[in-house]
């Protein structure tokens, strides 16, 4: 919001700015930390893996990039049969390879003599093609198979042409290595019990399932999958469903290898299928018919440090499946801790990959940090398993949110973040509800630039299951700090994007996908087992983008406007003469934007907070101070004015407001030139006056009870 001419408050649409100037204070944020750290550090995990080698340069043309070449639609995929073999043995070393077969029914929607599939880095061979269906007898004859390297594509020519509305079999046989860059079908391995270990484990997203096996690699190319996967004996094999049969079969040397196959799966994207072979180990609980299993190493769970995440899933998966009701569409639940892993954690359908330290937590550590940050991160996982129908009753979900500590900044995501407004409320709760029906594995994005369909909402909805099963957490000013704030500074910073970019915009990487606007600012009976854009989303709701501005007068509530048009004068928020006359705009950081008052309103903020700084809500102090430092790096404010602002502090007393000062004054990237910066001597001693009382709180509170600083999250 931006200040112009004419009376009133003038409220612009644009965002405005990020991140601070200075640099300072780094010497005692260090101090602070430090004595915290003494009391409240945690033992380690057990043995973290020796550092794995670069990744595999044996196959030839090994992929480097991802390929967003798009495929025909010429046929689609209807089945997935297949079977993979990770040529892995206990105590192999060196390079090492796998191999399998995938047949896929298809149903072609063009006649075509030409079939085009998704492969990196395999060695195809023996491709066929059978059908039509029913007659799985009869041969298409295959005249050429052609791997495109550069596009990630498998080209098989045939003889003659396959037919519109009839369904075939395509039959691939292929060969890979195994990766160590955590990428496709990677390789791990690890101290367990003071004895090395190896794992295979799988990572998909965004389009690694084509260096894994021939297939047709895009979200919204949905198919069901029946899975076997040939293993060592002596380890155990898991994919997204439960086992169905182990049997036992012989190599060309007459080696002994297992035969695990796996039930049919719902129908889902390839990105979202996942296998794991391992010698790990598991505890497991049943809630509401569903097998919950947490694996680690063997060492982890001989310790408990999987306890904690086995008693928070059932509880989370009961609430989001009261939240949304709906019941969980699969009969197994598997989370596994892997030792090495691309990502903090991945949502595959029945079985979630994570890595240690966002699934294992020690029962002897009394401090909340580290199980605040596994509830987050398993609640974000769970969202995306849980969400698949419609919600049939509205009054009955919002009876089940109230009770939640985000009832209402959950109304406000809805409005401020996708805004529609209209004066009947119901109207407004009934679009709000078709809002939460796009995202999940039930129903995915058709292309990845819609990924902010499926990431945003389950970012939000992880701080609802975090709240129900931390309720002591201060979860909103978590909320705040990790999401909110890091929204703003990603979306105003000079790599700004849109939150979905047009399909022909995402070029050279499907991975810038993955970013802060994606997760953090962000539809499941009539899309369900399907894809969404988000232009199903805006059929939904208005093209009218409403945004709400909350406010207050001199402390107290006023009614809500709306910014119904790109920018509007507000008269009601013109402030008298008297000089205790102030106003605060989005009170309680309810909407997504920052706010830019006048000198004279400024100066009003800054002789309140000095005179009685719980006049202002703490969390619209944090907003304040971050919105004022922001906006000092694009010429909105003098740093003067910023400064003026931190006048206040030493009767500043939550920590997470001290937090967003000190992100602010001392910047990430500020130590290189925190030697050069001349007044650092000066404004060090500025802040160290101020930030004394809050110290010496905390270090008595240390030395007298430092249990009492169990739930506070910023302290730890």
């Amino acid at each position: 919001m931006g200040v112009r001419g004419g009376s009133g408050l003038y409220v612009g649409r644009g965002g405005a700015a990020l991140c601070a100037a200075l640099l300072l204070a780094l010497l005692v944020a260090l101090l602070t930390l430090a004595a915290l750290y003494g009391r409240c550090r945690q033992p380690p995990l057990p043995a973290r893996p020796a550092a794995a080698p670069g990744p595999d340069r044996g196959v030839p043309g090994a992929p480097t990039r991802i390929s967003v070449r798009r495929l025909p639609r010429d046929l689609l995929p209807l089945r997935y049969e297949l079977q993979l073999w990770p040529r892995v043995r206990p105590g192999q070393e060196g390079s090492l390879g796998f191999s399998g077969q995938v047949n896929i029914t298809v149903r072609c929607r063009r006649d075509t003599r030409s079939v085009e599939l998704h492969s990196a880095g395999l060695r195809s061979h023996e491709a066929a093609v059978r059908g039509p269906l029913p007659h799985a007898g009869t041969a298409v004859e295959v005249e050429g198979l052609r791997l495109e390297e550069e596009n990630e594509l498998a080209v098989l020519e045939l003889r003659e042409p396959l037919l519109a509305g009839r369904c075939y079999v395509l039959q691939l046989r292929f060969q890979g290595r195994l990766q160590e860059s955590r990428e496709g079908l990677f390789l791990t391995r690890y101290t367990d019990l003071g004895r090395s270990s190896i794992l295979v484990a799988s990572h998909m997203e965004p389009a690694y399932a084509r260096r894994v096996y021939p297939c047709f690699d895009e979200p919204d190319m949905k198919a069901t999958f029946n899975i076997r996967i040939v293993h060592d004996p002596s380890y155990v094999a898991l994919s997204n469903m439960p086992a169905i049969d182990v049997s036992e079969m012989k190599d060309e040397n007459g080696s002994l290898w297992s035969v695990t196959t796996f039930n049919t799966t719902l129908r889902m994207s390839t990105y979202l299928t996942a296998f794991v072979v391992c010698d790990l180990d598991y505890v497991n609980r049943t809630e509401r018919g569903n097998e919950i299993r947490i694996w680690a190493r063997k060492e982890a769970i001989k310790n408990g440090y999987a306890d904690h995440a086995l008693n928070i899933t059932g509880p989370i998966f009961s609430f989001l499946e009261d939240l949304f009701n709906i019941s969980y569409p699969l009969p197994k639940t598997d989370l596994i801790a892997l030792p090495d892993f691309k990502d903090a954690a991945m949502e595959h359908w029945g079985l979630m990959t994570f890595t240690e330290p966002t699934l294992l937590y020690l029962p002897s550590d009394k401090f909340t940090v580290r199980k605040t940050a596994i509830a987050i991160i398993v609640s974000h996982e769970l969202a995306h398993q849980a969400c698949g129908k419609k919600i049939q009753n509205i009054h009955h979900f919002i009876q089940l949110t109230a009770s939640a500590v985000y009832q209402i900044k959950f109304l406000q995501w809805g409005y401020v973040c996708l805004t529609y407004k209209n004066e009947n409320n119901n109207l407004m709760l009934r679009h709000l509800f078709f809002l939460f029906k796009w995202f999940g594995n039930l129903v995915t994005m058709n292309w990845w630039n819609d990924l902010w369909l499926k990431e945003g909402l389950a970012t939000y909805f992880e701080n609802l299951g975090t709240t129900f099963v931390e309720p002591k957490i201060s979860l909103h000013e978590i909320f705040y700090d990790l999401v909110v704030r890091p929204a703003l500074k990603e979306d105003s910073g000079i790599k700004f994007r849109s939150v979905s970019e047009r399909e022909d915009n995402v070029i050279g990487s499907l991975l810038n996908m993955f970013d802060g606007i994606t997760y953090y600012k962000s539809y499941l009976k009539e899309f369900a087992f399907s894809n969404a854009n988000q232009d199903d989303l805006w059929i939904h709701m208005h093209n009218t983008w409403i945004v709400p501005i909350s406010w207050m007068r001199n402390g107290s509530s006023q009614p809500l406007m709306w910014l119904d048009n790109s920018s509007k004068v507000f008269p009601e928020m013109q402030v008298s003469e008297s000089e205790y006359d102030w106003i605060l705009l989005n009170v309680n950081l309810s909407g997504y934007y920052r706010v830019n008052y006048d000198q004279v309103n400024l100066k009003r903020l800054v002789q309140l907070l000095e005179n009685d700084p719980k006049a202002i809500p703490a969390v619209s102090r944090f907003q304040l101070l971050d919105d004022i430092f922001e906006l000092t790096k694009f010429g909105y404010i003098e740093i003067e004015a910023a400064l003026e602002l931190t006048k206040y502090l030493a009767r500043e007393d939550e920590l997470y407001v001290w937090n967003v000062v000190l992100a602010n004054l001392v910047p990430e990237n500020g130590l290189s030139t925190l030697k050069n910066y001349e007044v650092y001597p000066l404004l060090k001693k500025y802040l160290l006056k101020r930030m004394l009382p809050i110290f010496r709180y905390y270090a008595d509170l240390i030395r007298q009870d430092v249990d009492a600083l169990e739930d506070d999250y910023f302290a730890q």
